[in-house]
C-alpha cells in the first residue's frame, strides 16, 4: 500500500467520523427539544381544580 492511498483512506475515516459524530448530535438534540416540549404541553395540562369535585343527581 503506498502513502497516497494510506492518506486517502485515512481521510476518509475522518470525515466518516465526524460526519456520525455530527448525527449522534442533532439526534440528541432533537430528542432534547422534544422532550422540552413534552413537558411544557404536560405542565400547561395540569389544572388542580379539575377532577376535585364531583356533582351527581339522582
Amino acid at each position: 500500500m503506498d502513502i497516497g492511498s494510506l492518506s486517502m483512506a485515512m481521510s476518509q475515516m475522518n470525515l466518516s467520523q465526524q460526519v456520525s459524530l455530527s448525527v449522534a448530535k442533532i439526534a440528541m438534540n432533537t430528542s432534547e427539544t422534544s422532550s422540552d416540549n413534552l413537558v411544557q404541553m404536560m405542565e400547561q395540562s395540569v389544572n388542580p381544580s379539575v377532577g376535585s369535585n364531583l356533582d351527581i343527581r339522582l
